[in-house]
C-alpha cells in the first residue's frame, strides 16, 4: 500500500480527467492500492457542488469499469476521497485559497497532475510555489504536448524546474504505461533467442505504426494548432523507437532507461531542407466510409477551420546513425481516419543468405500493442507433402490468454501508482523531451519552407499513396 497522497487534477472535469485518469483511480482504490487517507480533489473553473462531481464521476466509472470490476461498496468508499474544488490556474489568490482548503501536508505526498492545455503550465507552478504548496513531497504531472517546439518546450522546463526538482517531475506518455510496451524490453534484454540478433546486420527494416479510425472527436481546436506530428510522432512513437533501439541499460532503473533512449534521440539523422520530400510524408483525411458509416473530411470537423493544412496523417523515414542500426531504415506512421484502429512494431529479419528450398519469406517479429496485446514470429515450416515447399507459420504469444489470472492494468493505472510511488523510470526526463524536440522543429520549418501541403486520402483507408511509395522505393511496404 502506498503512503497518504493528496491527488490534485487540474482539467479534472475535461475528457482525460473523466475517461482515464478518474477511472484509473477507481480501480487502483478497488485493488487496495491506495492509502485510506488518500484524497482525490479535481480543480476546474466551474462552480459545482461536491455531490454533483460525484455524481458525474459515477456514470463514467459506471461506463468505463468493466461491469465485474464496479463494486457499489466499493465505489461508495472511493466516492468518499473524492472531492471538487473551483479555481482559475491563472489567478494567484485562488492558489492560496487551495492551500487553506487542503491544510498541511503532515508528510502527505502531494501530486499535482496538470490535465490542462501546456500554456497554462507554467503559471500553475509558479502559483503553488507561491503558495507554499510546491513542498519536497510534492510532485507534478505534465501531460504531453510539452510546448510546440524546441523553444517552447524549454520555457516550460525551465518554469517547472524553477519550482520542482527534475525528481519530482513526471511527463507522462501513457504508451510508455503499456503492458505490451514493456513486455518489449523484457523480450529483448531476457532472451538470448533475439539479443544476438537486433542489430543491424540480421534486420532489415523496423515499421512502427499507430493508426486511428477515430476523428478529431473534441479536439478540434487544440489539432488543428498541433497536427500529427506534435501530437502523436513527437512523443508516443519516439518513444517507441528509442525502447525498440536503445541499448540494454546497466540496470533497470529510472536513469538508467532515460539515459539509453536519450542516446537514440541523439544519433537520429536529422531531416531538413529538402530532405523532408524525401523522407516525411504529410496527409489529411477527406470524406470516406468507416465501419459503414460515412464521416466528413477534416476540414469539416468541429472547431476546425475549413482551409485548414493541418496534417492527420503522418509517415517518416528514420534513419539511427549508430553501431547498432547504421544502414536500417525505420519507417515510423500515424494516421486518424484510417482503416483499422491499431498499434504494432514490425522487426523485419534479413532473408537467409542461400536459398534453398521453394517458397518462403523471411522472418519477422510483429509486437502488437492494440487492440490485442501480442507477440507473434512468423518462422518458415515444410508444407505438408511431397517435396520441400515452405510456408509462413506464427508461433504467437497472446498476453491475455498466457495469463488468465490477471487483470490487464489500463496504463494510467500503472503510471498514476509510479507517481504517487516516486519511481519514474516509465517518464520522459527533460533532456528526452527537448533531444525529440531538436529532430522534429527542422521537419516542421521544412513542410512551411517548401511548402509541403498534406497529401489527401480517403477516410477508412491506409493513408496517401506517397506514405508507401516511401517504402516502395527501397522494396519494402507497409504491413496492414
Amino acid at each position: 500500500m502506498t503512503t497518504p497522497c493528496d491527488m490534485l487534477v487540474f482539467g479534472g472535469t475535461g475528457d482525460l480527467a473523466l475517461h482515464k485518469l478518474l477511472p484509473a483511480l477507481y480501480y487502483l482504490h478497488h485493488e487496495g492500492r491506495l492509502h485510506p487517507q488518500t484524497r482525490i480533489i479535481a480543480l476546474a473553473r466551474q462552480a459545482r457542488e461536491r455531490d454533483a462531481f460525484r455524481a458525474l464521476v459515477e456514470r463514467h466509472c459506471r461506463a468505463q469499469v468493466a461491469r465485474a470490476d464496479f463494486d457499489i461498496d466499493s465505489w461508495r468508499d472511493f466516492a468518499e476521497r473524492l472531492d471538487y474544488h473551483a479555481i482559475d490556474a491563472s489567478q494567484r489568490a485562488d492558489f492560496d485559497r487551495l492551500a487553506r482548503r487542503l491544510g498541511p501536508a503532515e508528510g502527505r505526498v502531494r501530486v499535482y497532475y496538470l490535465a490542462t492545455a501546456p500554456d497554462l503550465f507554467e503559471d500553475i507552478a509558479a502559483h503553488l510555489a507561491s503558495a507554499g504548496l510546491a513542498g519536497p513531497e510534492a510532485r507534478i504531472v505534465l501531460e504531453k504536448p510539452i510546448g510546440h517546439s524546441l523553444e517552447s518546450a524549454r520555457a516550460i522546463n525551465v518554469a517547472i524546474g524553477a519550482v520542482f526538482d527534475e525528481s519530482r517531475v513526471f511527463r507522462i506518455d501513457h504508451y510508455l504505461g503499456k503492458e505490451t510496451v514493456q513486455n518489449l524490453m523484457a523480450l529483448r534484454f531476457a532472451n538470448a533467442l533475439f539479443e544476438p540478433v537486433w542489430r543491424a546486420g540480421h534486420i532489415d527494416h523496423v515499421q512502427i505504426s499507430v493508426s486511428e479510425t477515430l476523428g478529431v472527436e473534441n479536439r478540434g481546436s487544440y489539432y488543428d494548432h498541433a497536427g500529427a506530428m506534435r501530437d502523436m510522432v513527437q512523443n508516443h512513437l519516439m518513444q517507441l523507437l528509442c525502447l525498440v533501439a536503445m541499448e540494454a541499460p546497466v540496470r533497470f532503473d529510472a536513469e538508467s532507461v532515460r539515459n539509453e533512449k536519450l542516446k537514440i534521440l541523439e544519433a537520429l539523422r536529422p531531416i531538413a531542407g529538402l530532405d523532408v520530400k524525401d523522407k516525411t510524408v504529410r496527409g489529411q483525411y477527406g470524406a470516406g466510409t468507416i465501419g459503414g458509416h460515412d464521416v466528413p473530411a477534416y476540414y469539416f470537423e468541429k472547431n476546425v477551420d475549413n482551409d485548414s493544412d493541418t496534417e492527420t496523417f503522418v509517415a517518416v523515414q528514420v534513419d539511427i546513425d549508430n553501431w547498432r542500426w547504421a544502414g536500417v531504415p525505420f519507417y515510423l506512421r500515424t494516421g486518424k481516419r484510417m482503416a483499422k484502429k491499431g498499434s504494432q512494431i514490425l522487426i523485419q529479419f534479413k532473408p537467409v543468405p542461400h536459398r534453398l528450398f521453394e517458397g518462403g519469406e523471411a522472418n519477422c517479429l510483429l509486437i502488437r500493442l492494440q487492440p490485442e496485446e501480442r507477440i507473434s514470429v512468423q518462422l518458415m515450416a515444410k508444407s505438408p507433402g511431397k517435396g520441400m515447399r515452405l510456408t509462413p507459420v506464427e508461433l504467437d504469444l497472446n498476453l491475455a490468454q498466457a495469463f488468465p489470472q490477471k487483470r490487464r492494468w489500463d496504463a494510467y493505472e500503472r503510471l498514476l501508482l509510479d507517481v504517487i510511488e516516486g519511481d519514474s523510470t516509465l517518464f520522459m526526463r527533460r533532456d528526452e523531451v527537448e533531444a525529440a524536440w531538436r529532430w522534429v522543429d527542422p521537419i516542421l520549418r521544412g513542410w512551411q519552407e517548401h511548402y509541403q501541403s498534406p497529401r489527401p486520402y480517403a477516410a477508412g483507408t491506409s493513408g496517401p499513396e506517397q506514405a508507401h511509395n516511401l517504402l516502395e522505393r527501397h522494396g519494402h511496404a507497409w504491413l496492414e
